[in-house]
């Protein structure tokens, strides 16, 4: 059997970090199996979806590195929801309904003013033909429910959540479809997962009620449920769900200069038992994807992680990776000097400033500037070909007897302007000797 999941997003805005989750768990689990990721967008809501958000949809697939084996799109597939929709009114296992959203909702009101679960009653199921006929004459025209089976529990074994029992009397039977004829998400995805093989659906455990009603869809048509996985939602840092999660996007990421890899490192270890660690490759973390490793408490985002690990990923990067983002003339000897500093790429460009310069004059008290001013001195007499920092600090250390921090410390300042940055032996033979002779002597002017 081969392996095909699939991500399912609605076209009808920017997908946010929950959905870019659940991507990359359905990417990381096909490619563990060795099978297909496919890429189906969940358009049958045709006010509200906007090609925009198809090509957002694909942009942020791509950034990430998902790249699909396969698309499909819903509204182009509305005769097989047809031919479905036909042979499951026959069979019985979907009916009309006629009342107006107002009407339902005084329902629910007054079940829940009883104490009483808001469950559909089914009375639609009760009106004769007549009754359609008179209420149809009246402009009414019919939603049309799924009739759960009552007769026995519904069942699953979920690869995250374990055993899954469900009592059908206890849920409402959900509607498919609505009175202008456009489809809801349940059935057009039962249908959908049937015809593209689908094997595995990992999705939120938001979903796990649909997945009841998905299970005896499946019957209906003759087919066997794939494998859930009902991975747990995330929550904000503050240990709550938060609201800000469903806003932030690729976009953001982007803005905040993540890496993709960096993403995709915490999103899949967050909610397992595996540690979040900074992996640049992620077929590595599929080679290691187990559902049994994730657990049933909330999955815990914290922007600050991701920051660590990102700059643990740019720690990572060769300069091929990079060197479409970093300044004009900036090499591999460049980048890979002030890449243990950075915790994203773009501050790469202080650094090369650093080394071209100008650079900001520092404060320097007295006594720092006669020793710079011996420092530029001892600086005109040193092999620039070798180990020109060694070289330096050395002739200093004997001339002046400073040590430590008094030796290193006004150097650095006097060469970059900074009290701290990239090791100072691989940073000098970048700056060059008239540069580096010009800051001392500045300094020690």
């Amino acid at each position: 059997m081969t392996v095909v999941t699939r991500f399912a997003p609605s076209p009808t805005g920017l997908l946010h970090v929950g959905n870019l989750r659940t991507a990359i768990l359905n990417w990381l689990f096909a490619k563990a199996k060795g099978g297909r990721f496919l890429l189906r967008l969940d358009d049958t809501d045709a006010a509200r979806s906007e090609e925009r958000f198809v090509e957002a949809i694909r942009r942020d697939l791509a950034w990430l590195g998902l790249v699909p084996d396969g698309e499909e799109r819903q509204s182009a597939r509305l005769d097989a929801y047809e031919a479905r929709f036909d042979a499951l009114v026959t069979a019985g296992r979907l009916y009309p309904c006629y009342e107006t959203p107002q009407e339902l909702d005084l329902r629910r009101k007054i079940l829940l003013g009883r104490g009483l679960p808001p469950i559909y009653d089914r009375a639609a199921l009760a009106l004769t033909a007549a009754e359609r006929a008179a209420l149809e004459a009246e402009g009414r025209r019919p939603h049309w429910r799924f009739r759960l089976d009552h007769d026995a529990a519904i069942e699953w074994d979920d690869a995250i959540r374990g055993h899954q029992r469900f009592d059908p009397a206890a849920i409402s039977d959900p509607v498919v479809r609505r009175a202008d004829g456009s489809w809801l998400y349940l059935l057009p995805s039962v249908i959908d997962d049937i015809d593209m093989n689908v094997t595995h659906v990992v999705r939120g455990e938001d979903h796990v009620s649909n997945t009841a009603a998905q299970v005896q869809m499946f019957a209906a048509l003759g087919a066997s449920p794939p494998t859930f996985a009902h991975a747990a939602l995330l929550t904000g840092s503050e240990g709550k769900l938060s609201k800000r999660l469903g806003s932030l996007g690729v976009e953001h990421f982007r803005e905040e200069g993540i890496e993709p890899q960096a993403l995709i490192a915490l999103l899949a270890r967050i909610g397992t038992s595996d540690p979040v660690e900074p992996i640049v490759d992620p077929l590595t973390l599929a080679g290691a994807f187990d559902f049994a490793r994730f657990g049933r408490a909330p999955a815990r985002f914290d922007e600050a992680e991701l920051t660590a690990v990102n700059a643990r990923i740019v720690h990572q990067l060769g300069h091929a990776a990079v060197a479409d983002r970093l300044p004009s003339g900036m090499g591999a000897e460049a980048w890979e000097a002030v890449r243990p500093n950075l915790s994203h790429v773009a501050e790469a460009k202080d650094w090369w400033q650093v080394i071209e310069g100008p650079i900001d004059p520092p404060a320097i008290d007295d006594a720092d500037r006669v020793y710079l001013a011996d420092a530029a001195r001892a600086a005109t007499d040193i092999d620039w070909t070798a180990d020109p920092w060694h070289a330096l600090t050395g002739a200093l250390k004997d001339a002046t007897g400073r040590k430590g921090k008094a030796l290193f410390l006004p150097l650095r300042l006097a060469l970059t302007g900074q009290a701290h940055g990239p090791d100072m032996a691989t940073l000098l033979p970048l700056i060059g000797r008239d540069r580096a002779l010009a800051r001392l002597q500045a300094a020690g002017g």
